[in-house]
């Protein structure tokens, strides 16, 4: 059943709307952990490195993905909150086409040039076979990340965020099955978690769809609807494409960062591996709840409602931030503890390093979930390219920082960085948000 966002206590209509999401996304992102818990308790400290590095590279890829889904969610919303559902069927239309076009040539470019990706992050020598055979069964699933990805777009479009949740269930039951088989009783390390981890998202892709197909068949385009125009797909390409794009940015980022961690050695590498993990696993809550947020924001924007925009936008910045604190003290608490899911204890030195990189990021929490609210404020009310900027400034000092301080004062100098970059696109953010604001007002008095 769809929830309305339009009508209705605010809070609660977005606690509701956003437990589910993230639920889900937690459910999502449990393939990787599972992948990377399993082979690094029973492969062992290099299968950890490779397949964490794997992590960073398939977000990346992954990114252009869910940026280009996220986009086509802000349309969706503002079509369902006007519910002018002709349009929002013509909208469905024309993003499935760009963006199934776009997952083709993705994958096509990812298994063609696999190996040269994988030499161009400094992995250690010794991990790239091990590396390349796992990336290459793993971009085999990039069309099942594509349905997923796109139908859960679709349905959180309408405040519906609680059937995706039973199929993410479903299929990480599966993936945690199938990487004790194929890791464990078959033996066959991290070739046998990346196909767990390809087939569990494919029967979460397949549930998805038929489920839809049969119960929301009402969303999807009639016959009229299947020949968007070009005028369509440019709409859809204005809040997707600079989505994407922000995303991908953001996530390249992570990735050049990757590169350097690698150089560091196997330990760091590991080490990072892992807490990248929790990390993004920790502040996913904050994240979904600004997905929830920009749904919120986009359907009142049609409906018109700039009441509860304003009410919703203050109530949402007070949930963040103590949401975000309780985060922080909690990773901060078991960081050794979290930590100990991934690695064997004898491991001491990546052990040391891992909490340390917890702990330090783990204080911080509050500015990448600030962070997350600003995207999902600029992406509603239909300005993506301020969260591109504020992408491009957090990463970008990140990297900067990284690349030069590093390799003279230690790995340390790129924890230390990631914190450093949040806390400069948030004052960005917020300069330009109360411009807008004050933009906005003075345009309102002026029709007055």
């Amino acid at each position: 059943m769809a929830r309305d966002l339009v009508h209705g206590p605010i809070v609660k209509s977005m606690l509701l709307f956003a437990l589910p999401l993230t639920a889900g996304n937690l459910l999502q992102q449990l393939y990787n952990l599972t992948d990377t818990a399993i082979v690094g308790r029973f492969v062992g400290s290099d299968a950890l490195a490779a397949v964490g590095s794997a992590y960073s590279l398939m977000t990346f890829v992954t990114s252009v993905i869910t940026g280009l889904c996220l986009g086509a969610t802000a349309l969706f919303s503002l079509c369902y909150g006007k519910g002018d559902m002709k349009r929002f069927r013509v909208t469905f239309s024309a993003a499935f086409i760009v963006i199934a076009l776009t997952s083709a040539v993705l994958m096509t470019v990812c298994l063609v040039f696999n190996t040269g990706i994988v030499g161009l992050l400094n992995t250690p020598r010794e991990l790239e076979g091990m590396l390349s055979s796992y990336l290459f069964i793993i971009y085999l699933g990039l069309p099942a990340t594509f349905i997923s990805n796109f139908l859960s777009a679709v349905l959180r479009s309408t405040g519906e965020s609680r059937i995706p949740l039973v199929y993410y269930a479903i299929s990480v039951v599966l993936n945690i099955f199938l990487d004790l088989l194929y890791v464990l009783v078959l033996g066959q390390g991290v070739d046998g978690a990346a196909i767990a981890t390809v087939i569990s998202q494919y029967v979460s892709a397949v549930l998805l769809l038929v489920h839809t197909l049969v119960f929301n068949r009402n969303l999807y385009p009639t016959a009229a609807d299947l020949r968007p125009s070009g005028d369509d797909c440019r709409e859809v390409l204005h809040y997707s494409f600079i989505t994407c794009l922000q995303q991908s940015v953001m996530n390249f980022g992570i990735l050049m960062v990757q590169g350097l961690v690698n150089s560091f050695g196997v330990s760091v590498m590991a080490a990072f591996a892992a807490g990248v993990k929790i990390d993004s696993f920790a502040y996913l809550p904050v994240q979904d709840f600004g997905n929830a947020y920009s749904v919120f924001i986009s359907q009142n924007r049609g409906a018109g409602r700039e009441d509860r925009i304003v009410r919703g936008t203050r109530s949402a910045l007070v949930l963040t931030v103590c949401f975000a604190i309780a985060l922080s003290l909690l990773v901060n608490l078991f960081a050794s503890s979290l930590f100990g899911l991934f690695m064997d204890r004898s491991e001491v030195e990546i052990m040391e390093i891992g909490v340390g990189y917890l702990r330090l990021e783990g204080s911080f929490y509050v500015g990448i979930a600030i962070l997350f609210l600003l995207y999902g404020h600029f992406r509603a009310v239909g300005r993506p390219s301020v969260s591109l900027l504020l992408t491009a400034i957090s990463l970008g000092l990140r990297v900067l920082l990284s690349y030069v301080l590093a390799p003279s004062f230690g790995y340390r100098l790129i924890w230390i960085s990631i914190p450093v970059g949040w806390a400069l696109a948030d004052i960005a953010g917020y300069v330009i948000y109360r411009r807008d604001m004050r933009r906005r007002r003075i345009g309102m008095e002026e029709g007055a």
